[in-house]
């Protein structure tokens, strides 16, 4: 994904059926034995969650394709510990979700070009909004970059995705009160940042209702 503007917030259903678990028990297995068929239809079917996954968390990151790859690496590393407790999606998000962790731990905070005066001075209407909206969305990830990796983790999935707190505590297998505290405390900390830029401060507040009550 090339462009900075946040997909739109990805909403949760209920529990899958049994008889998906089923189905993808017996997709896994058979991925895990080395059938290329199964191996490139849960590549298929995955891959777009595992990128909204990472995206969601990492912005517009340059090295996302590449970890999509890593994540997939260890997913099919993985394969033959999977056995129904979670959906194969669920599961799968939660290794991207670990693959995500290392990415921010271990790398530098990006140099982030926060200015896109041109393209707000220049087009109509729909293209300054398009153009304000990537800045903003730039402005956030560049605040993100500046926080505890955990705590960044589950603010880009409680408020920025708009998951359930139980659906977080899973992915990045914490206790719902840890992520309650650390969305708080990612809160807080982006809001302090955000005194000294309106742009910022307003971006978050579109986010305000995305998470359930926090502490």
């Amino acid at each position: 994904m090339t462009d900075d503007v946040l997909p739109p917030t990805r909403r949760t259903v209920g529990s899958a059926p049994a008889v998906i678990r089923e189905q993808d028990v017996a997709l896994a297995r058979r991925a895990a034995s080395g059938d290329r068929a199964a191996q490139r239809e849960l590549f298929a079917a995955q891959k777009t969650s595992v990128h909204h996954t990472l995206y969601r968390i990492l912005g517009n990151n340059r090295d996302i394709e590449d970890l999509v790859q890593d994540a997939f690496l260890e997913i099919f590393r993985a394969l033959p510990s999977f056995r129904g407790d979670s959906t194969l999606s669920r599961w799968c998000q939660t290794i991207a979700t670990r693959v995500a962790f290392l990415s921010i731990s271990k790398r530098k905070p990006p140099a982030v070009e926060l200015s896109v005066v041109e393209e707000v001075l220049a087009g109509d209407a729909d293209t300054r909004r398009h153009a304000q909206a990537r800045d903003a969305a730039r402005r956030l990830y560049a605040a993100l970059d500046k926080i505890d990796p955990k705590q960044r983790i589950a603010f880009a999935l409680a408020v920025v995705d708009g998951r359930p707190l139980a659906e977080v505590a899973e992915m990045t297998e914490s206790s719902v009160v840890a992520v309650k505290t650390r969305v708080w405390r990612a809160r807080k900390d982006l809001m302090k940042r955000a005194r000294k830029d309106a742009v910022l401060a307003g971006y978050l507040e579109e986010f305000s209702g995305n998470e359930e009550d926090v502490p």
